[in-house]
């Protein structure tokens, strides 16, 4: 049974609208929820988003029966504050439980000592999907929009990656990650049905795990001729993964279980699943260590459970390689992500540019006015194209004698000397909104978490304009970051 927000006020609380914020607290968790207050107090606003929450909540559910569940607003408010404050499950459990503050913005009195597990919150925050987050950033944004329309009209665009939790993928390590999964999965399947023959995992496992090391001891030490040295580990590892995802699919056809298919590879992270993965990953080490192929990175698999995780290498100081997905925000004057992005795995920044921008312009009713992008995203279609969605388009020409032609032109030289600042954003989304790793697992929770971090830096920037409203010397109103 769950309920909007509750209506009855208790005797131990004040109204949302009226809780006394600490404005010369520069903490980051003051203009959000000041931005949660403002959308408490647009009744019709703030009903529309807790509808889009019910729907997601209750998918496959009745709120009229049942025991007691967390309000929408609740999930609305720690979904909010997790990432726009960095925090743990641990932490927005401690907070939920103890902080006055943010206990006053959701509605929780003094004396109500109602525990708020960090299991329930993040069960109900999985409950959210990415598409209806976005509609919430949207809302937030309008919302934003309303003190001042002009910002749409200049907007700056750029990528970084986002990087999947997982360990440096190396061959052995992943044959190794797969088949301690696979192993215990067949041997409780066994079991469960009757059927023998697992009887030795414990003694497979101790024989995978010493191959593996075996592996990485000469890998990490080098040394002469060190690449034929591996050949013989590497063909008893493949021969042992070969052997043993055969029994695993003879398994699933003695036991009735539907039989791996190569659809599971990106699948959820189930038996046939993570036999289909063990085996690509087999296959693309036989073509690279074995026979010497250079295998190209969309035949490859860098996690055996994050499938979706992708390299790049864009040449960054400090970072040559990274392993994650690349993600493409707008950021408008006022410092709102006005767009969010999750590419695909074979997507780079010139395949996305046009597509996006003309979403973006059927967002806002073609209110971009100004676009900047960096030369990374420059190709003579995009010129062409982009051209004709925004009536002054920065995208830098490769060239010194190109780039001279275009700095001649006013409005590009100054959306030049701006575009720097989307940096910035990707910085305080990094730092701040804890965007420079995904701590979520699965590609619908990484879309999920990357909407989570722009909601939480939507909200901060629309509290920050709030409180600079109310008190220009606010501390809490202050920022570094200049507009565009």
């Amino acid at each position: 049974m769950r309920k909007s927000y509750s209506n009855q006020l208790r005797l131990d609380s004040v109204p949302i609208e009226q809780v006394e914020l600490n404005l010369e607290s520069r903490d980051r968790i003051v203009p959000i929820l000041r931005a949660l207050q403002f959308l408490y107090s647009d009744r019709k606003l703030i009903d529309e988003i807790l509808q889009w929450i019910a729907t997601d909540v209750n998918s496959d559910s009745r709120t009229d029966t049942g025991r007691t569940g967390m309000e929408y607003w609740h999930i609305c408010v720690l979904a909010a504050v997790r990432l726009g404050c960095d925090f743990t499950y641990d932490q927005l459990q401690d907070l939920a439980e103890n902080h006055r503050k943010l206990r006053a913005v959701m509605g929780v009195g003094d004396c109500d000592d109602r525990p708020f597990k960090w299991r329930t919150i993040r069960n109900n925050i999985r409950l959210l999907r990415p598409e209806t987050i976005a509609r919430i950033n949207q809302a937030i944004v309008s919302a934003g929009h309303a003190f001042d329309p002009t910002v749409i009209e200049k907007v700056r665009a750029d990528s970084f990656v986002m990087e999947t939790n997982i360990h440096y993928p190396t061959e052995s390590s992943l044959l190794y990650d797969g088949l301690r999964k696979i192993i215990p999965q067949c041997v409780r399947l066994a079991e469960a049905h009757g059927v023998n023959g697992w009887r030795q995992y414990a003694h497979l496992l101790k024989k995978i795990k010493q191959l593996n090391r075996d592996i990485n001891r000469i890998a990490t030490k080098k040394g002469p001729r060190y690449k034929k040295r591996l050949q013989p580990l590497y063909r008893e590892l493949l021969k042992k993964v070969a052997i043993l995802t055969q029994r695993a699919r003879d398994l699933c056809l003695l036991t009735g279980q539907r039989l791996p298919e190569i659809a599971d590879l990106f699948g959820t992270n189930t038996l046939q699943a993570l036999i289909v993965r063990t085996e690509r990953v087999a296959e693309t080490t036989r073509r690279r260590i074995i026979h010497g192929e250079t295998v190209a990175n969309s035949d490859k698999l860098f996690s055996i459970f994050e499938p979706h995780t992708q390299l790049y290498k864009r040449g960054k100081a400090g970072q040559p390689m990274q392993f994650g997905r690349q993600v493409l925000i707008f950021e408008d004057a006022a410092g709102f992500v006005v767009r969010a992005v999750l590419m695909k795995r074979d997507e780079g920044d010139k395949q996305v540019a046009v597509r996006e921008t003309k979403s973006l312009q059927n967002d806002f009713q073609n209110g971009v006015k100004r676009l900047s992008f960096d030369r990374g995203f420059h190709s003579p279609d995009n010129q062409r194209e982009l051209s004709e969605l925004v009536d002054h388009l920065c995208l830098p020409r490769p060239g010194v004698k190109q780039s001279a032609v275009q700095l001649d032109d006013n409005e590009f030289r100054s959306a030049q000397q701006n575009h720097s600042g989307v940096e910035s954003m990707i910085g305080a989304l990094q730092s701040g909104n804890a965007m420079k790793r995904c701590r979520d697992r699965s590609e619908i929770g990484f879309e999920r978490y990357l909407q989570l971090g722009i909601l939480g830096r939507n909200l901060h920037t629309l509290g920050r304009m709030l409180i600079a409203r109310e008190n220009q010397n606010a501390a809490a109103a202050h920022s570094r970051r200049k507009a565009v």
